[in-house]
């Protein structure tokens, strides 16, 4: 019997998708289309084990199919799943077998679903390895570190028998307010695309397909209102937030998830200028377009109709919907005239070509593999160790001495594990993980008493527990005060259909951040400032960690501390990683991927805006407290004046080579990062942005040493975004800086000419 062309594994894919889809009824091509069941409600628990549920045969069974299957393994409180009755590590994979068993067995023409999972810092289920979140991996400025610990959380997903991850890497923190900053690598969209790479790469080697969040601009929303409006040009889309999509599409991505908000008055899902003529016709992207949860059914406020509203979605560039019922209704939509058959296929066989490329048809459930993967929880203690951000160091505190008679660990934030591994994360069975009390009580040298007390809980304005604290403290030898956010969900935590925490049961369950938990006043919940202040009334020396998911603005000196250091969602190994700091035992080398306000009054102030010279307010500076690319170390290094190899180059060859030598002047190796910028001085076709980072590579200096830093400075680091809105190399007369941070450079002048005989 001879096999059809779609199931032949030696055809071409293109011929693949052509035969299928030409066997394909119009309800058929519909269910491709649609992932509107929930994962955790297509099984039960039964005995030991578990099954399909009913409600699983019946979405299958009422289009013959289905196009992919949602969150299979996702476990929170969302979900309402947990180890009583979720999928583990074996029954996942078992489970994952048994819906594409079904699948083929029980379908016309037996097509494999696409399982897809949330991956955004580890796999979000029972027993997935937790990861430091984006914003602490951003911290690292590693991406080759961030992909390996990408690679081996892939293989996990990929052993349970998914194909897809969901990862958050599109989104720039251009506003703190917004409760999803942590979901965030930058404020930068150089540092974003650099790491966005690096998590498609990791994936793939594990043989994982992304998709990835969000397209685009979501991280502008006005005033860090999740979901909201936007008020981006044409030019800023291109200029900011852009890039990291850019890269990780070049990367290999397989795709994209349409953002919440809207562009120039349309939501993305129904962008036809982002998800058509500029994704698909201008890049040349063959990939899907996922929609965000329940995003296509909110169209219906623009059409009042849910099929209309399917068929916006689609008519777009809308491939694969997520929780929806309007798109479970674009055969209507097809009957009706209000949108073609021929856009429907184009979908259809997008969404089919990747399930080929993937080989499900061969094999529904992916291998183990058999290449050797880095092990993601060590990965993710060095991306904790290596996020971990000096912000200011005064009095020679850090390192802490081994010779210490007693040490006070305070603070709501000291003791918890739920509120250093950050939203999207799966429940942790019990006794998991190290907090940064247990990190300092490992950590201290026997003898060394460490005491704990809490001071105050994460929010709220009670302080009846602070004068056991200052107690504590004013018996110590150094205070370690353990402050910041949570975005630890609950059962307590209300949700909204999407999953987004409700935001008036946050403050109830104690969460400071996450999706949903945006904030008006960046400041830190008053009980905690007055735990710092009183604390720092002793005169005990204060070392401040602030564990969080977004910069909170600092308090000034006013409320002085010895140190103060950031501890980005630093994920369950995070307390070990924070003692070592602490202690010595490893440097601070994070270096900040967003900049630290003084206070929200001031927002915004990353570092590249539109360079207009404003002076700052009359009542307040307009610079943050702490800027882009900040990170002090435990010894001190000298920066020589950056060098070219041409101080002219032309427009179509622009390569000369920037040098600058680091020289250790302090007693201990340094870990520098050393970060390149470029500043427009003339020229150029739109005003000039303060600075942009182009580029950045790290030095291990023992002391009293020195090492030169190279970079390459050609076409990808001078290219601005022209009047066209597409990327070229204009003349004009730009500054090439190197420093330790964006407020810290020296510079050299470059002249780009359109001539390349005058370049010298």
């Amino acid at each position: 019997m001879t096999l059809p062309r779609y199931r032949d594994p030696a055809a071409p894919v293109p011929d693949r998708v052509r035969d299928l889809l030409d066997r394909m009824t119009l309800p058929e091509k519909v269910g491709q289309l649609n992932q509107r069941m929930y994962g955790w409600d297509a099984y039960e628990r039964a005995g030991d084990g578990h099954r399909l549920t009913d409600a699983f045969r019946a979405e299958v069974a009422a289009f013959d199919g289905m196009g992919a299957l949602y969150g299979l393994q996702r476990a929170d409180a969302w979900s309402g799943v947990g180890f009583a009755d979720g999928l583990d590590a074996r029954d996942g994979a078992r489970t994952a077998a048994a819906v594409q068993r079904h699948l083929v067995d029980h379908t016309r023409l037996g097509i494999p679903a696409l399982l897809v999972e949330e991956m955004p810092h580890g796999h979000q289920a029972l027993d997935g390895t937790v990861l430091p979140v984006n914003l602490a991996a951003g911290a690292t400025w590693d991406p080759r570190l961030y992909a390996d610990a990408v690679a081996g959380a892939a293989a996990e997903l990929r052993a349970r028998g998914a194909h897809v991850a969901l990862v958050s890497a599109l989104d720039l923190v251009r506003d703190p307010r917004w409760g999803r900053s942590e979901e965030c690598f930058a404020e930068d969209p150089y540092l974003a695309a650099r790491m966005t790479e690096a998590l498609v790469e990791g994936a793939e080697r594990a043989g994982v397909a992304v998709v990835l969040k969000h397209f685009a601009g979501q991280g502008a929303t006005v005033g860090g209102r999740n979901s909201a409006a936007t008020e981006l040009g044409p030019r800023e889309l291109h200029e900011v937030h852009l890039a990291a999509a850019r890269a990780g599409l070049a990367a290999g991505a397989a795709g994209v998830m349409a953002a919440y908000n809207e562009f120039d008055g349309l939501p993305c899902v129904a962008n036809r200028y982002l998800l058509t003529d500029l994704l698909r016709t201008e890049w040349g992207f063959e990939g899907i377009v996922m929609a965000d949860g329940t995003a296509v059914d909110r169209l219906v406020r623009l059409t009042g109709d849910p099929v209309a509203a399917g068929a916006l979605a689609l008519d777009a560039g809308c491939d694969l919907s997520l929780w929806d019922d309007s798109f479970t209704r674009l055969g209507e939509a097809v009957e009706r005239g209000l949108v073609s058959e021929p856009a429907l296929d184009a979908a259809v066989a997008r969404v089919l070509t990747l399930k080929f490329r993937l080989g499900l048809f061969e094999a529904p459930v992916p291998s183990a593999g058999t290449e050797a993967l880095p092990d993601p929880g060590e990965l993710g203690e060095r991306i904790a160790r290596a996020s971990v951000t000096l912000l200011s160091h005064e009095g020679g505190v850090l390192p802490l001495s081994r010779g210490l008679r007693r040490i006070a660990v305070l603070g709501p934030n000291a003791d918890s594990l739920a509120q250093q591994i950050g939203d999207y994360t799966a429940p942790q069975r019990p006794g998991f993980g190290i907090t940064v009390l247990e990190g300092i009580r490992a950590a201290a040298a026997p003898g060394t008493e460490v005491v704990h007390g809490r001071g105050c809980d994460l929010v709220g304005k009670d302080v009846s527990q602070v004068p056991a604290a200052v107690a504590l403290a004013a018996g110590a030898d150094v205070a370690v005060l353990v402050l910041g956010g949570s975005s630890a969900r609950s059962a307590e935590t209300v949700f909204d259909a999407n999953g987004a925490a409700v935001t008036g049961s946050a403050p109830a369950t104690g969460m400071t951040c996450g999706e949903g938990v945006d904030l008006a006043d960046l400041a830190l919940p008053s009980a905690q400032r007055a735990l710092l202040a009183a604390v720092s009334a002793t005169g005990t020396p204060v070392v401040v960690v602030l564990v969080q998911g977004r910069p909170h603005a600092l308090p000034g000196p006013e409320t002085p501390a010895a140190a103060v250091l950031s501890a980005w969602y630093p994920g369950p190994r995070g307390g070990r990683a924070v003692a070592e700091v602490l202690f010595g035992d490893a440097e601070p080398r994070g270096r900040l991927p967003v900049s630290v306000p003084r206070s929200a009054a001031q927002l915004p102030v990353f570092y590249n805006g539109k360079d207009h010279r404003y002076r700052g307010y009359v009542d307040q500076g307009a610079g943050p407290r702490h800027a882009f690319g900040h990170g002090l170390s435990y010894t001190s290094v000298v920066y020589g004046e950056p060098r070219l190899s041409r101080a002219r180059v032309g427009t179509r060859a622009p390569l000369t080579t920037c040098r600058v030598t680091v020289r250790n002047t302090g007693a201990r190796r340094a870990e520098e990062t050393v970060q390149l910028y470029v500043r427009r001085l003339a020229g150029g076709t739109s005003w000039p942005r303060v600075r942009e980072l182009r580029g950045f590579l790290r030095l291990s200096i023992a002391p009293g040493a020195e090492a030169e830093a190279v970079f390459e400075v050609g076409p990808d680091t001078l290219a601005s975004v022209g009047r066209d809105l597409r990327l070229a190399v204009e003349p004009g007369v730009v500054e090439v800086e190197t420093g330790p941070a964006s407020d810290r450079t020296r510079g050299v002048r470059l002249e780009i000419t359109d001539s390349e005989s005058n370049a010298t």
